[in-house]
């Protein structure tokens, strides 16, 4: 959802609104984006405390769905700093919670605290002596609550007592120690060629997981990459040399072909190759978000998500796309990139406008884009052998 919003934002948006108008309308977007993947790590806790319970014949899923919510926030700090509107330094603000600390920034926190709060309630909600038992003459979701009124009260106090341990003694929250501990530590590897391709090598692992890979990248190498292409367009504008190759319009350009893992290649080698009718199926719906960069119908469709047959192309192309970038810059076959485009311009757009009109990188970009395809064609292969012996495998099943 937060997909299509940016999406509508970015592009429809823009070509029928101009000025105030165009801000009003885009403020719709803006919601959307805010009610779904700001506030990720909330939703994520939340569901894998319901999922969990259930998973474990637990009766009541519900409460613990809201344990491991309470339990998260219990962990998020109790002040954040933050800019006003206008305002250019940052100013203490307490009794908030921030869109940084409850999306994708805090969605490690939400899966761990989700599935450690859950654990323990479950655990202590099985302990006959912690259940209170008004009775038969109670309807029963009065008496249900009540059973596990004091396993909510010992998890909700558990997480609370660490987290005032951990402010206490630290001045720290376990945002800020995943912060500190994983996300300064990789930053400080900068945003050179190396740096780049290392986080975002890691970030794209992470989708074989089920976690988007924003957690990683939009925490640690996305702020970095806009700071380059602001400096690139300053300097842009005051006609001076482009100081950073790598920025965030390179990165995307080049590493976004249809979205993360360059799905739009994985399409059309599906269209040439594949011979699974659900693969095939999947390309087709998945095509024309994929023109826009969006391709959680491929990820979660097709899919990519646990699919160890595709994951190599996956991750390797995005960073293949990134050094190709870095080194035809380089060597002063296309522009450095100065301007920043929406991630949602379409592939070969994109490279001409963040260049400044330098026709030579989408050429680039196609060339890339040629090999991508071929990239993954044998991996689809793989992929279509993987489906039709899953499919005997559960005819076969079926039959016995």
């Amino acid at each position: 959802m937060a997909g299509l919003a940016t999406l509508i934002n970015n592009t429809v948006f823009l070509w029928m609104f101009k000025g105030q108008t165009l801000v009003n309308v885009q403020y719709w977007g803006t919601m959307l984006s805010n009610a779904t993947l700001n506030v990720s790590s909330v939703l994520i806790a939340m569901l894998i405390g319901y999922f969990l319970a259930k998973n474990r014949g637990f009766e009541n899923p519900l409460a613990a769905a809201m344990v491991s919510l309470a339990s998260l926030i219990t962990m998020m700090p109790n002040s954040v700093s933050l800019v006003p509107t206008g305002a250019k330094k940052a100013v203490d603000v307490a009794g908030v919670l921030s869109y940084s600390n409850m999306g994708t920034g805090g969605m490690f926190a939400g899966v761990i605290i989700g599935l450690l709060a859950t654990e323990l309630f479950i655990r202590l909600s099985n302990v006959k002596a912690l259940k209170v038992n008004l009775g038969d003459q109670v309807p029963p979701a009065v008496g249900d609550s009540f059973n596990v009124l004091i396993p909510v009260i010992l998890v909700l106090s558990i997480f609370a007592l660490v987290s005032a341990i951990l402010f206490v003694t630290t001045g720290m929250n376990v945002i800020s120690l995943i912060t500190t501990f994983i996300q300064e530590p990789l930053r400080h590897i900068g945003t050179g060629i190396v740096g780049t391709l290392i986080i975002y090598t890691l970030a794209n692992l992470l989708w074989l997981f089920g976690i988007h890979f924003s957690v990683i990248y939009s925490t640690i190498l996305e702020p970095l990459l806009i700071i380059n292409i602001v400096q690139n367009t300053a300097a842009y504008s005051a006609g001076k040399a482009i100081p950073n190759i790598i920025n965030l319009s390179l990165v995307q350009s080049f590493a976004l072909l249809g979205g993360s893992g360059g799905t739009l290649c994985l399409l059309i080698a599906t269209f040439i190759v594949s011979r699974n009718a659900a693969s095939r199926n999947v390309a087709k719906l998945a095509f024309l978000p994929g023109i826009f960069n969006i391709n959680e119908p491929v990820l979660f469709g097709y899919p990519i998500v646990y699919n160890v047959s595709l994951i190599i192309p996956f991750i390797a192309l995005p960073s293949i796309g990134i050094f190709v970038g870095w080194l035809t810059t380089t060597l002063g076959w296309m522009n450095p990139m100065a301007v920043q485009v929406p991630w949602t311009t379409p592939m070969f757009l994109n490279s001409f406008l963040a260049t400044g009109g330098d026709w030579r990188a989408p050429v680039i970009q196609i060339l890339l884009f040629i090999f991508g395809v071929l990239f993954y064609m044998p991996f689809v292969k793989i992929n279509d052998g993987v489906v039709a012996r899953q499919v005997a495998a559960e005819a076969a099943a079926a039959k016995d």
